[in-house]
């Protein structure tokens, strides 16, 4: 009877699915290295609190790593959502308004000026909070610029000693349009992380580990590297014009180096799949992680809504503070629900949260140039699942 048993038992097991996986996005996963649009890669998908894919796929090729729990990403942009939040907690703290000028808490940002075809005049609108969070302020991104703008994408750190100072060059600029009457992504979190400095009495790098970080148990996630963590950061695959390859070097990057102080909340996190999902973690459950309220489900409701209309490229989706949403599935993808949330960074990681279903999805990678198919592809390979 005991032979029987045992025999049924691994029976059961040589024929049962691997756990957490889904055929299409391991496929997807895999397709991805073979057509050269990323190396190595790490997905993960929760849904009601339960792994139902976590795979990492290595390319073995030379000049890559494999994936590992203590691999680093720069993860870019998807800095954004996290400066959000905290800007979040302090709006519940009641400590600005959404309609406040930017000028009440940052003197430099009065007397703003726009860009009027080939002249520079007064601004007449004020720049509000609420501008900032929407990408709507007037702000670029300043790569076009001749020579490049210290407000480009790639800013020197090194050459600011702290946000405001940042802040301060950038209140000089001028605006692209007058604050308010357009969307166009740009600086926005940078100027964000130092109001999070001004409302707080922290500094930004310190009110995101106090608040955020050390309550969500993030502890891989910051601006800065050391040696040793240096050494974690996964290579960067680079497919681009004449240029292929892996590459250990910043590649135009941001410095993470301990001596800079000017953090962007825009672009300048590292961190880990398992810090990350913690942060979706929070967000797919309301703002609520492990009993810990970070914030509260109205304030998601905020972070949420239409602030921005649908744009021109992107049909189905307007635009939240900072983040992606889902308000018209049938132009997208009908299997997806409406409401689904998220961002993405521009080395290919990508993130979104599912409230109707409970899910949460996370793609990480370190590649080159950025693919914002990659989330849609998994999407697909997620909701017609069976």
């Amino acid at each position: 009877m005991t032979r029987r048993l045992i025999a049924a038992l691994l029976l059961l097991l040589i024929s049962a699915p691997l756990p957490a996986q889904i055929e299409g996005l391991l496929e997807l996963q895999k397709n991805l290295i073979n057509k050269e649009v990323t190396g190595s890669n790490v997905a993960l998908v929760v849904r009601n609190g339960e792994v139902i894919h976590r795979k990492v796929v290595n390319s073995g090729k030379k000049g890559d790593k494999d994936i590992t729990a203590e691999t680093l990403f720069p993860i870019w942009s998807m800095s954004k959502p996290i400066t959000i939040v905290a800007m979040m907690t302090l709006h519940e703290k009641g400590l600005f308004d959404w309609d406040d000028p930017v000028e009440k808490y940052m003197p430099c940002f009065v007397n703003l000026t726009v860009r009027d075809g080939d002249t520079v005049r007064p601004a007449k609108e004020v720049l509000r909070v609420v501008h900032l969070m929407t990408h709507r302020s007037g702000y670029t991104y300043y790569d076009f610029m001749v020579p490049p703008s210290h407000l480009s994408v790639h800013p020197n750190q090194t050459r600011f000693q702290n946000l405001q100072e940042y802040v301060e060059l950038a209140a000089k600029e001028p605006l692209a349009f007058e604050p308010g009457t357009q969307y166009a992504y740009g600086i926005n979190q940078a100027i964000l992380g130092r109001l999070v400095e001004v409302l707080s009495g922290k500094s930004f790098a310190g009110y995101l580990e106090e608040t955020l970080f050390e309550p969500l148990g993030m502890s891989q996630t910051g601006f800065v590297l050391d040696a040793e963590s240096r050494e974690r950061v996964q290579p960067l695959f680079y497919n681009a014009g004449n240029i292929k390859g892996f590459t250990s070097s910043m590649l135009n990057s941001l410095t993470y180096h301990p001596d800079n102080h000017a953090h962007f909340g825009g672009e300048g996190l590292i961190s880990t799949l398992e810090d990350y999902s913690r942060f979706c973690e929070m967000l797919v459950n309301g703002g609520n992680f492990r009993g810990k309220q970070i914030i509260s489900a109205k304030s998601i409701a905020t972070m949420t809504k239409a602030w921005t209309p649908e744009q021109p490229g992107e049909p189905g989706y307007h635009y939240g503070f900072s983040i992606f949403v889902l308000s018209d599935p049938e132009k997208d993808n009908p299997d997806v629900p409406a409401g689904i949330y998220g961002w993405s960074g521009w080395h290919n990681t990508h993130f979104w949260i599912d409230p109707k279903t409970k899910l949460y999805a996370l793609f990480m990678s370190r590649s080159r140039e950025f693919n914002g198919e990659i989330p849609k592809q998994m999407r697909a390979a997620i909701y017609t699942d069976k």
